[in-house]
């Protein structure tokens, strides 16, 4: 009797275990962008803290009652809880390991708490690190240091100081490089590794890394590669806005090289949209025109 109940108790914990193992993880996350799918439900680009980008349907969302029509906002933290991602439809799927669909299904999302929604300039800017995110990010490879940074430059994007808010973009930008592994170290010349000489001038070539620069080069001193590696080293975000806050003319030329060699393309949509804007009156907008200042690396008109 007695084995038959520690039998049956057994049986219930595991049961009671595969279910809380079946439960849905909450998520942190933020919209980057999102699709039609049907006349009532969405497809969503999120950027996830633990799991990095995911692709979300939203079944239903774009109904007149629902709940998550005032929620899946961009630049709004969210928890967002997923379905189990189901199998695919291979040969295979019956594996352990098989490959799942890239598509989750949404189960619920909450907003988090942040910022006020970006308006004008800042608007624009953020559009702009969504853009950069959704084409240098792979699909479901997590980066939290880069999801803090993405976090805390969103703020400051608002920010009333046109300098400011250039500093917060490149230091993103820089992180951004530096997450998916293609920012060389700055403190030293990559093909010998010798140190760089702060008194010297270099540039960051795309497939040479750190170079000494030729006389009709966009470059940068030394010192300010020593002083950007040291603030990488340092792991914070303000400390990267100092550093870019020092030279932003000489970051936005060298980042912007890089941007282009890395997205495999000079034009992104948020300038497409921007040059738009611009053509629709005789003068930009104090708006349109702030952010074209602002997103140097890919964004400044021609």
């Amino acid at each position: 009797m007695t084995k038959s109940i520690c039998a049956a108790t057994d049986t219930s914990d595991r049961v009671t275990t595969r279910r809380l193992a079946k439960a849905p993880s909450l998520l942190t996350a933020y919209v980057l962008h999102r699709y039609d799918w049907s006349e009532s439900s969405l497809i969503l680009d999120v950027l996830t803290r633990e799991q990095g980008r995911l692709v979300v349907a939203a079944k239903g969302a774009k109904r007149p009652y629902s709940q998550l029509r005032s929620v899946l906002l961009p630049f709004q933290r969210l928890h967002l809880s997923l379905g189990r991602p189901p199998k695919a439809e291979t040969a295979d799927a019956q594996h352990a390991d098989a490959p799942t669909r890239e598509v989750q299904t949404l189960r619920g999302a909450d907003w988090a708490g942040g910022a006020a929604m970006l308006t004008g300039a800042a608007l624009f800017s953020g559009f702009y690190l969504n853009e950069l995110l959704m084409k240098l990010l792979a699909r479901q490879d997590p980066h939290p240091l880069l999801f803090d940074a993405y976090a805390q430059t969103l703020p400051a994007l608002s920010g009333g100081d046109d300098s400011q808010v250039q500093s917060a973009l490149r230091a993103f930008e820089i992180t951004l490089l530096q997450q998916i592994g293609v920012l060389p170290d700055l403190s030293l010349v990559t093909l010998t590794l010798d140190a760089v000489d702060p008194d010297s001038r270099y540039v960051l070539r795309p497939e040479a890394g750190v170079a000494a620069a030729r006389p009709d080069d966009a470059s940068v001193s030394g010192a300010t590669l020593v002083g950007m590696q040291a603030a990488l080293l340092h792991g914070s975000l303000s400390a990267l806005q100092h550093a870019c806050a020092s030279a932003l003319p000489e970051w936005r030329g060298l980042l912007r090289g890089l941007l282009h060699y890395h997205l495999g393309s000079s034009v992104l949509r948020t300038r497409q949209v921007m040059l738009g804007l611009q053509s629709l009156a005789p003068l930009p907008s104090a708006a349109t025109a702030t952010a074209a200042g602002q997103l140097g690396s890919d964004f400044r008109p021609s």
